[in-house]
C-alpha cells in the first residue's frame, strides 16, 4: 500500500460511512476481515468476517445522525496503515457537534486493497 491508496480507501470509508450501504461497507473488507470498534479488544470480541462487519456497521446507523470527521495518515509500512482522525457527531442531544472523539485507526490490507484488519482506539473529549 501507498499513501495514495490508504487515502482512496479512507474516502471510500467515509463514503459508506455517510450512507450505511451494504454495498460500500463490504466493498472495503475481505471475507475473513476483523473489524475492532473497541479500544478494549480483551473485553469485546472483535467483529469477524464481513458478513458481520456490515450487519454490525449498518445496525449503528451513523447515517442517520450529522457527524464530521478529519483524519491525517500517519504513517504506512508495508500492507499496514496508520491513521489519525477526530470525529464529531450532532445526534440532536444539545449543541451540534458536542460529542467528539479523536481516533487511530490500525488499518491491515490484502494485495487487493480491502482491509483484512481494521483496529480503532479512541477516546471521547471531555465535555466539561
Amino acid at each position: 500500500m501507498d499513501r495514495g491508496s490508504v487515502e482512496a480507501w479512507v474516502a471510500a470509508y467515509r463514503h459508506a460511512w455517510s450512507t450505511d450501504d451494504p454495498a460500500e461497507i463490504a466493498a472495503l473488507f475481505t471475507e475473513d476481515a476483523t473489524y475492532s470498534p473497541f479500544p478494549w479488544p480483551r473485553d469485546r470480541r472483535p467483529w469477524t468476517g464481513r458478513e458481520e462487519i456490515v450487519a454490525k456497521w449498518v445496525s449503528h446507523g451513523d447515517s442517520k445522525v450529522g457527524w464530521r470527521f478529519e483524519h491525517t495518515i500517519l504513517a504506512v509500512e508495508g500492507d499496514t496503515a496508520v491513521i489519525e482522525g477526530w470525529t464529531e457527531y450532532d445526534r440532536g442531544e444539545g449543541a451540534p457537534w458536542e460529542e467528539a472523539f479523536a481516533n487511530i485507526w490500525v488499518v491491515r490490507f490484502a494485495s487487493d486493497g480491502r482491509a483484512r484488519t481494521f483496529a480503532e482506539w479512541w477516546v471521547q473529549k471531555p465535555t466539561d
